[in-house]
C-alpha cells in the first residue's frame, strides 16, 4: 500500500519526481555561485578593481578547463542511460572514462596557462586591476585538477538520482571557502591579510573539502558493493567512445561559449574602470540567480537520459516540461526580488574606504539598470538551460552545441560595434544581450518540438535487461 501511494506521488516525469532530483541540485549549485559570489563580496570591501580582477581572472581560469569538463559532463546522461536501460554495472566504468580524460587534460591545461595574462594584455585592462587578475588566475589554474575530478564524481550521483551527496559536498565547499576567505583576504585568526592571494587559496580549500566528501561517498562499502566500483577501474573503449562521441560536442560547446562570454566580458571591461565595476556587480548577481537553474538543468539531463535509456521518449519530454514550469516559478520569484530590492543589491557591492568610493558612485547607476534587467533575462535562460539540458539527455548533444555556440557568438561582434565602434552605453550593449538569448531560446524550444532527439539511440538494451523503471524511485532522494 505504501509502495503504491510513493508511485502514484513520483509520477514518471512529473514536477515531483523531477524535484527529488532537481532541488539538491539546485542547492548544490547556489553553493557553488555563493562562494564565487562571497570571493567577489569581500574583495569589493578592498577596492573595486580587486573585485573585478577576481572576477575575470577566475572566469578565465575557468575557461581553460571547460571543454574537458564540458565533455566529462556528458557522464551524467551516460550514467543515467545505462541505469535506465538496466546496466547498472556499466555506471562507474563511465566515471572512470572521466577519470582518465580529467587526468591527461591537466599537464595540458598547464602548459596552455601563459594564454590567460596574454589574453588579459590584449584587452587593455588597466593595470591596476591587471596585475592582481593574473596573480588570482595563476593560483587558481594550478588547482584545476580538484575542479575536474569533483565534477567527474558529482556526474555519478548525479546520473544515478542521489543528488543529496552533491549537495552536501557542495556545502561543505562553501562553508569552508567561505570561512577561509574571510580569514585570509582580511587577516584574522593571526593569519597576514593576504587580500586576492588569499581569496584564491581560499577557494582551492572549499573545492578540496568538497573533492574528499565526494570521495568517501563513491568509495563508501554500500556504493562499492551496488555499483561494483573496485572493478570499474579500467579503461573500457565502449565506454569511452560514447563518452567521447556524445560528450567532445557539449565540451566544445562550453568552451566556446564561456570564451565568448568571457570576450565579451572583456569588452565591457575595456571601457573603463567605471563600466567594469557595474558590469562586474551586474554579473555576480546574474550568477547567483542563475546556477540554481544549473540544478534544474542537471535534473532534466538526468531523467530524460535514463527514459530515453528505458526506450520511453514520451515521459521524458514529460519530464522536460516539468523542469521548464520549476524554472519559470523559480524566475517569478527572481522576478519580484531584482525589482523590489535593485538598490540594495547593488548597495552591497560599496567599498568600505573612502578612496574608492568615487568610481563606485558613478558605476551605481549603471549597475541598477543591469540588475532590474536581469528580472526578465532569467526567464529567458530557464527556456534556453531547460531544453539543451533536455536535448543532452537524450544525445542530442551536436545540435545543442551548434546552436548555443552560434548564439554566444553572435554577441560577440554586436557588442564590439555596439560598444567599441558606435560608442553606445553598457545599457545598450546589455540590452541586445538579453534580445539575442531571447531569439536562441525560441530556437531550442522549436529543435525540442520537432521530436528528432526522440529518435537518438546512445545506448543499446541487451538481451536480457532489467525493466526499466526498476530501481527509478529507489534512487532519488532529497
Amino acid at each position: 500500500m505504501d509502495e503504491n501511494i510513493k508511485q502514484i506521488k513520483l509520477k514518471p516525469g512529473g514536477v515531483r519526481e523531477l524535484l527529488t532530483i532537481a532541488l539538491p541540485m539546485v542547492i548544490s549549485s547556489s553553493c557553488e555561485v555563493v562562494m564565487t559570489f562571497t570571493d567577489r563580496l569581500f574583495l569589493s570591501k578592498l577596492g573595486p578593481e580587486q573585485m573585478s580582477a577576481a572576477m575575470v581572472g577566475g572566469l578565465t581560469c575557468f575557461l581553460m578547463m571547460t571543454f574537458i569538463m564540458g565533455m566529462t559532463n556528458f557522464s551524467t546522461a551516460l550514467v543515467a542511460q545505462n541505469l535506465g536501460s538496466g546496466r547498472k554495472d556499466k555506471c562507474a566504468i563511465v566515471i572512470t572514462q572521466a577519470l582518465i580524460i580529467c587526468v591527461a587534460a591537466y599537464p595540458i591545461i598547464l602548459l596552455l596557462r601563459p594564454l590567460g595574462p596574454w589574453l588579459f594584455a590584449v584587452s587593455g585592462i588597466a593595470k591596476v586591476q591587471l596585475d592582481p587578475q593574473i596573480e588570482y588566475y595563476n593560483i587558481l589554474l594550478y588547482a584545476v585538477i580538484i575542479a575536474l575530478v569533483r565534477n567527474a564524481l558529482s556526474c555519478f550521483f548525479s546520473g544515478i538520482g542521489k543528488t543529496r551527496v552533491v549537495m552536501l559536498s557542495a556545502m561543505l565547499s562553501m562553508v569552508v571557502n567561505i570561512f577561509m576567505n574571510y580569514v585570509l583576504i582580511f587577516g584574522m585568526l593571526g593569519f597576514p591579510a593576504m587580500g586576492i592571494r588569499g581569496a584564491a587559496i581560499g577557494t582551492i580549500c572549499g573545492g578540496g573539502c568538497g573533492l574528499i566528501c565526494l570521495a568517501v561517498a563513491y568509495l563508501s562499502p554500500k556504493n562499492r558493493a551496488a555499483y561494483n566500483v573496485m572493478s570499474a577501474f579500467r579503461f573500457d573503449w565502449s565506454i569511452m567512445k560514447p563518452l567521447l562521441r556524445f560528450g567532445y560536442p557539449a565540451g566544445l560547446e562550453f568552451f566556446l561559449n564561456l570564451t565568448a562570454f568571457t570576450v565579451a566580458i572583456l569588452i565591457f571591461h575595456s571601457l573603463g574602470p567605471v563600466t567594469g565595476v557595474a558590469v562586474t556587480i551586474l554579473f555576480n548577481w546574474d550568477m547567483l540567480s542563475f546556477f540554481p537553474l544549473i540544478g534544474i538543468q542537471i535534473a532534466v539531463t538526468s531523467l530524460v537520459g535514463r527514459y530515453m535509456g528505458a526506450s520511453d521518449p514520451e515521459t521524458a519530454h514529460r519530464a522536460a516540461i516539468s523542469g521548464l514550469k520549476c524554472g519559470w516559478m523559480y524566475s517569478a520569484i527572481i522576478l519580484i526580488l531584482f525589482i523590489g530590492f535593485s538598490e540594495h543589491l547593488v548597495g552591497m557591492f560599496r567599498p568600505n574606504d573612502p578612496k574608492n568610493l568615487a568610481v563606485f558612485e558613478q558605476a551605481a547607476p549603471i549597475a541598477l539598470f543591469l540588475v532590474k534587467t536581469i528580472a526578465f533575462y532569467i526567464m529567458l535562460e530557464a527556456v534556453v538551460i531547460v531544453f539543451s539540458g533536455a536535448l543532452r539527455g537524450a544525445g542530442d548533444t551536436f545540435w545543442a552545441m551548434c546552436i548555443s555556440v552560434s548564439m554566444h557568438w553572435i554577441i560577440v561582434p554586436v557588442l564590439y560595434v555596439m560598444l567599441k565602434v558606435f560608442n553606445m552605453s553598457a545599457q545598450a550593449g546589455w540590452v541586445a544581450f538579453v534580445a539575442i538569448f531571447m531569439l536562441f531560446g525560441l530556437l531550442f524550444y522549436f529543435r525540442f518540438r520537432s521530436g528528432k532527439w526522440k529518435s537518438i539511440k546512445v545506448v543499446h538494451h541487451e538481451e536480457e535487461k532489467i525493466p526499466a523503471r526498476d530501481g527509478f524511485h529507489e534512487t532519488p532522494d532529497i
